[in-house]
């Protein structure tokens, strides 16, 4: 898959599955720290959990515990890279 594509492809699930209907792919800043005033999604620790959830039915890739999901969930160019090197 192209990288583009997929920072599209998990923007869009982002915006999805954390219900941001306000916002659009566009919006969101590649290199934008995701959970921060910054990125304008105002996400959450619920909204963590929804992402994570994402990642492993869309992707197969389960973030094990939460060091994990903040060291890998910070922007979508960093989300991105990972889900390209550890997609099934």
């Amino acid at each position: 898959m192209d990288l583009e594509q997929l920072k599209l492809d998990l923007k869009n699930m982002i915006i999805e599955e954390c219900e941001k209907d306000d916002i659009s792919a566009e919006d969101i800043a590649n290199d934008v720290e995701l959970f921060s005033n910054a990125s304008g999604l105002e996400l959450d620790s619920l909204d963590a959990l929804q992402i994570s959830m994402g990642l492993q039915n869309r992707f197969g890739i389960r973030l094990g515990d939460s060091k994990d999901f903040r060291r890998v969930v910070t922007t979508i160019d960093n989300l991105a890279k990972y889900v390209s090197e550890h997609n099934a």
